[in-house]
């Protein structure tokens, strides 16, 4: 596993800008692209991307890639995701009662049709609830907490269980506690308020960048999703213009199943993500590498 913080520490704040993650904490009001694009204008850079869409009026962890950081959204966007909000019931319902419709219908795979308001194709499909708790109850507004596989709709999982027990239901607040390995009260990256993420970039204006350094998460963090390699020295530039992984690229090797995503360094320094192939010499292709700008 490759040491974050020591690889931080090597970087400058050029360097962790260009390949970088911010972990925002998305107040309610604008939507995820509106804060996406405040921190790309901010921080003058060429583009930033949000790693799952929050609606509008929720709230919580937003994580945002940095210039080529945006490159790895697609590896984040599948993560379990966790919730806590407050639903509320149009008529008197009992706890129990509730909490065993939950049981029976609304934990493990469930099928979910998107929105009508939605982005995505209105088909039906699978996901997975791993966590559906009900954590306190005043009349008919419920506290609830829920984790789940990355592109759950939790507004229309809240609908369906009203459905399921024939009283309409509406979700009144929401907010998102983590994204992935990304939380609200990450003891080392824990989600930045605008105010404080504001108050750092002024300062790194001013020539102070520590605590913007300090905000900004590498991102060879997705080095914790996903099994990591070393290359052999000598073999990264070949690598970086793109050409296929070879098993004999690896200071060594390991039994890998197809499709398996893998993150490839050359010793501390991250070379590409590689999806595996098992072919008979080539054990992989890229998916994202990182190649030298300039």
């Amino acid at each position: 596993m490759v040491d974050i913080e020591e690889l931080k520490k090597e970087k400058t704040i050029k360097e962790l800008l260009e390949f970088g993650i911010l972990n925002i904490d998305k107040s309610s009001g604008p939507t995820s692209f509106n804060i996406s694009d405040y921190v790309r204008k901010k921080l003058n850079l060429r583009k930033t991307s949000h790693f799952g869409t929050l609606d509008p009026k929720v709230t919580g962890v937003l994580p945002i890639g940095l210039n080529r950081g945006c490159k790895l959204t697609g590896f984040f966007l599948g993560e379990d995701k966790e919730y806590v909000g407050i639903m509320r019931f149009h008529k008197e319902v009992n706890q129990k009662e509730v909490e065993e419709i939950i049981k029976k219908k609304f934990l493990g795979e469930i099928t979910q049709l998107p929105p009508l308001k939605s982005r995505v194709k209105r088909q039906e499909r699978q996901r997975e609830i791993k966590e559906f708790v009900i954590l306190e109850q005043e009349t008919t507004d419920f506290l609830f907490r829920v984790v789940c596989q990355g592109g759950t709709y939790i507004r229309k999982l809240i609908d369906d269980l009203g459905k399921e027990m024939n009283i309409s239901a509406h979700m009144l607040e929401l907010r998102r506690t983590r994204a992935g390995i990304f939380l609200e009260d990450d003891k080392k990256y824990p989600s930045i308020k605008l105010y404080d993420f504001k108050k750092a970039v002024e300062e790194y204006k001013n020539g102070e960048e520590k605590l913007l350094r300090e905000m900004i998460i590498p991102g060879e963090i997705v080095s914790k999703l996903h099994k990591t390699f070393e290359i052999k020295s000598g073999e990264k530039k070949r690598l970086l213009t793109g050409k296929p992984l070879y098993r004999k690229d690896l200071v060594k090797e390991e039994k890998l199943e197809k499709e398996e995503i893998i993150c490839i360094f050359d010793k501390n320094e991250f070379v590409g993500i590689y999806k595996v192939i098992n072919g008979e010499d080539i054990l992989a292709k890229p998916d994202f590498v990182f190649q030298i700008i300039g």
